[in-house]
């Protein structure tokens, strides 16, 4: 098993998993459970909305060994956890956010300057 790599050229580290397709009630604990079944489980983190806390029904795993995580996929990808079929590859590393530039300032309200005509008063051209 290779690990692949993104346009970034950061290469993915093997022995962390995504873990897709959960039931919206599995926990932290009981998934990492579920995966020290096949080995060292290093971390489990669960991916939860932060406004509301409810889970986004995906999660990482990060395994002590290359061979551990690979036992784990191989083993639970397409396996049912409450009634959800897993789905198990190796996490890409994080794509950088595109740059959105710059969002604060000026709104497009030009309260300065000159605003044209002769509304003004003062100076007569003839009018």
């Amino acid at each position: 098993m290779f690990p692949s790599q993104d346009s970034n050229n950061q290469a993915a580290d093997p022995s962390k998993l995504y873990v897709g397709n959960l039931s919206y009630s599995v926990g932290e604990e009981e998934l990492k459970d579920v995966f020290a079944e096949y080995g060292n489980v290093e971390e489990c983190k669960l991916i939860t909305d932060f406004r509301t806390g409810r889970s986004k029904g995906f999660a990482f795993v990060k395994f002590a060994t290359v061979e551990d995580a690979t036992k784990a996929m191989e083993q639970l990808n397409e396996q049912e956890v409450q009634g959800r079929k897993l789905f198990i590859k190796v996490a890409q590393p994080p794509r950088p956010r595109e740059d959105r530039g710059f969002r604060g300032g000026d709104r497009g309200n030009d309260r300065g300057g000159d605003r044209g005509g002769d509304r003004r008063g003062g100076y007569n051209r003839g009018r």
